[in-house]
This record gives C-alpha cells, structure tokens and sequence, in this order.
C-alpha cells in the first residue's frame, strides 16, 4: 500500500460524491433506460437514493481491495460496517428532519448523501487504524455487502408500495418504463 489508509479513504469520499451526484441524474440522461436502473436513482425515494451511496462505495472498495484490501484481513468486514453506518444514516436524517419540519430541502437531502458518506469512510478510516475489528467472517462480511447490491436492484423493478420506496414529487415506485 504506498497511500496511507486515511489518504485512500479521502479519495473514496470523494469518488462516492462525485459518483453518487453523477449517478443521481443518469436514469433521466438515459431516457429511462433498464440498465441505467440497476445503479442510478430512478426516482426521488430514500432507498433509490441510497443507492447512489452503495454503488460508488461499492465500486471503491473492490478498487481499494485490488490495491491493499488484500493484504487486510478485515477488509470485507470494515466495508460492510462503513456500508451500513451509511445506509441508515440517510433514512434517518431524512426521516427525523422532514418529520420534525413537515417539509424537504433539496439542499438539506445533498447534504444528508455526503454526510452519510463521510460518516461512512470516517468510520471506515478509523475502523482500518485500529487494525482489529469484530469480524464474524471476511467472506460472510462480503457476500452481505454483495447481497446488499441485489437488494437495490430486485426492489428497484419489484418496490414494495410503501412511503420508503414511494417518489414524493410523482407518487410512483420503482422503476416505471
């Protein structure tokens, strides 16, 4: 590893913002193309939102385990960790705010997606120092942070009717073609 983990983990935040806002608009830059749902938001709901969190720190983490992940043990098991802190800070946030204010921010929801990630790869980064985390297993650790990437993309074309997957501008859910 010729970076420190902290300098990595920068560039994964960074990555994962530039990604994620890129990510954001490139279901409606496709005209509504299927595979462009499988990693963009397709609509204005918290759970198409937070994948425009996973798929960039997914991306970042097998580029970070293709240069030192490998030497890590842990590696898989702090990724998943980050992944999660992440994943529900969005939710929450969203949730608590736009419940406490009655209305959403454009500008406050931005801000809630890089303060996510931040949290994420700050955890992550701290997680990675220690050098010793509770792990129950590194291949167990990664295929749930894979089996995290099939959940956005079956309920993505198959979304529950309930408010967390509903678009508050347009009412629909999912994928609509």
């Amino acid at each position: 590893m010729k970076r420190s983990v902290s300098t990595w983990q920068m560039g994964g935040f960074v990555f994962t913002g530039v990604l994620g806002t890129l990510l954001h608009f490139l279901f409606d830059w496709t005209g509504g193309s299927g595979v462009a749902a499988l990693f963009s938001a397709v609509n204005e709901s918290i759970w198409e939102h937070m994948k425009l969190l996973y798929y960039p720190m997914l991306a970042f983490a097998f580029i970070e385990y293709s240069k030192w992940g490998k030497d890590c043990p842990q590696f898989w098991c702090v990724k998943l960790v980050g992944m999660l802190v992440g994943l529900v800070v969005i939710p929450v946030i969203y949730y608590t705010y736009t419940g406490i204010l009655g209305v959403s921010a454009d500008w406050f929801n931005i801000a809630i997606f890089f303060l996510a990630a931040g949290m994420a790869f700050y955890l992550e980064t701290k997680l990675f120092e220690k050098q010793h985390a509770y792990c129950i297993s590194p291949d167990k650790a990664f295929v749930l942070f894979c089996l995290l990437g099939v959940a956005f993309t079956v309920l993505t074309f198959a979304t529950p009717q309930i408010p967390f997957f509903q678009d508050p501008l347009t009412g629909t859910y999912g994928f609509q073609k």
